[in-house]
């Protein structure tokens, strides 16, 4: 569990400073940041303090660190898996991650954990909602257990979105144990126990539990999905889900309920503030607008939803509906870069490239000529930070503010890809790649120093991955 620092830590010089907030408050002409206990208590210029720890951030620029609302941390040993690299979700689904979820025991599940959350720590990330559906009845290890203590020996802030299913979908059909449904009241039996032995309710949780069938129009019958909306509020927690990733989302709550996957959700109580979603591709007018007024949240998980070839969510017109917008990175079965800034970056140029793509000739009507308007660096920076934390209801972090938690990323944009920019302060978002991360602070607790994650080798971590990946192949040949 994470603890409250009891030092004083000051950042001196920065090159910029970029907040997290809306608008104008986007950025801030200070310099310095005075923390103390674990809290931001000054914002400004030429700051003195006695202070335990001083960051000289000189040529350096300081955002929020980022909060991730949508993951899959057992998908970490399973990047570019031949079989599932180019196909669409649901073949993708059958091909990848459910053809080795059985394959996992504790020791590769740990390990994909570890190797999923330092590649998150390293890109400025300080909170992680996993949404962690590897669940079958009598199962011989704990995942809850083992991604709590992993994120912790981080010092990383960890939601976990209890997953799994009561019924299975048709391709699941022939795939084995790993895959077989859950009872009903197991399941909620074991969201009670979790909710017990880890969730915190304040306002800056080093740990969270939440309600998260894996998708809300195929894990469980209708009743039940309500009945999983009850027993959450009436426990106090979140609930998340996944939906309208691809147009056979519409094509099945059709088939299934004669209405579109929003509307269904709205049936089952699964909408409103204490709700958010991962992906939602692929709207109907109607249901942005039921997303909008309920001001239900929205996991973006841009690579993903390229990778996978299912389309590119309309954030922009989401968030202007009143849907709260977040970033997520999805499992990396489907997101070989599955880090945080990497997401930033998609995010950026993919709002612009959606709205290109609506743009038609003068003659024919048109009146724009491409999308570069559609979204600015401080838009995705906002939506990775402080859209984050808002949908997960950690209200205590994702901005730079005077008494917020000092969750804070500073990079050191010493690479030649920042050479030449005439504004540092958009090179983690507008320059791709993974900046050098001078210093990342979470409850004002250093986490990473000099680009290093305390206490990991890497070329270790490197070897063994690579024999956990020949492992499970070997598993899945023989299955």
């Amino acid at each position: 569990m994470i603890q409250a620092q009891s030092e004083t830590v000051l950042i001196k010089n920065a090159s910029h400073i970029m907040t997290g907030l809306a608008g104008t408050a986007a950025r801030t002409n200070a310099t310095d940041i005075l923390i103390e206990d674990g809290r931001i208590t000054n914002i400004g210029k030429n700051l003195v303090a006695q202070a335990n720890h001083v960051i000289d951030a000189k040529d350096c620029v300081v955002y929020p660190a980022w909060v991730n609302t949508h993951h899959h941390l057992f998908q970490s040993l399973l990047k570019g898996e031949p079989q599932g690299l180019n196909q669409t979700l649901t073949p993708w689904l059958a091909a990848t991650p459910y053809r080795f979820r059985g394959s996992f025991d504790a020791n590769l599940f740990r390990l994909a954990v570890k190797v999923g959350l330092i590649e998150l720590l390293r890109s400025g990330c300080a909170t992680v909602a996993d949404h962690h559906y590897l669940y079958w009845p009598d199962m011989p290890f704990d995942g809850a257990e083992i991604l709590f203590e992993e994120a912790n020996a981080l010092g990383m802030r960890f939601v976990l979105c209890r997953g799994g299913a009561t019924q299975t979908r048709g391709l699941e059909a022939e795939l084995p144990q790993a895959l077989r449904a859950e009872k009903f009241d197991s399941y909620m039996a074991d969201v009670e126990r979790l909710v017990k032995a880890y969730h915190q309710d304040t306002p800056n949780a080093s740990q969270r539990i939440v309600m998260a069938p894996t998708t809300a129009l195929h894990s469980m019958p209708s009743t039940e999905i309500k009945e999983s909306a009850r027993i959450a509020r009436e426990l106090g927690i979140y609930l998340h889900t996944h939906l309208s990733e691809t147009v056979d989302y519409l094509d099945s709550a059709k088939a299934k309920f004669g209405m579109t996957p929003v509307q269904f959700c709205a049936e089952q109580d699964w909408l409103g503030e204490d709700v958010w979603i991962a992906h939602l591709v692929k709207l109907l007018p109607e249901e942005i607008k039921l997303l909008g007024d309920s001001k239900t949240g929205i996991a973006h998980c841009p690579q993903s939803n390229c990778r996978l070839g299912s389309g590119i969510a309309d954030i922009v017109a989401l968030e202007q509906a009143g849907v709260r917008i977040s970033i997520g990175v999805d499992g990396a079965a489907s997101n070989e870069a599955a880090d945080m800034q990497s997401e930033a970056h998609a995010a950026w140029l993919l709002q612009r490239a959606r709205k290109g793509m609506l743009a038609t000739p003068k003659y024919e009507g048109g009146t724009f000529e491409g999308g570069a308007a559609a979204a600015t660096v401080e838009d995705v920076i906002r939506w990775g930070t402080l859209g984050g934390a808002n949908v997960l209801g950690l209200t205590d972090l994702g901005s730079i503010e005077i008494g917020k938690t000092a969750d804070i990323a500073i990079y050191q944009l010493d690479d030649p890809r920042y050479f030449g920019l005439h504004d540092m302060a958009i090179g983690p978002v507008a320059c791709a790649g993974r900046a050098h991360l001078k210093n990342l602070l979470i409850n004002g607790k250093t986490a990473v120093e000099g680009d290093q994650v305390p206490n990991v080798d890497l070329q270790a971590l490197s070897y063994e991955v690579q024999q956990a990946v020949k492992t499970l192949n070997k598993h899945v040949a023989v299955a």
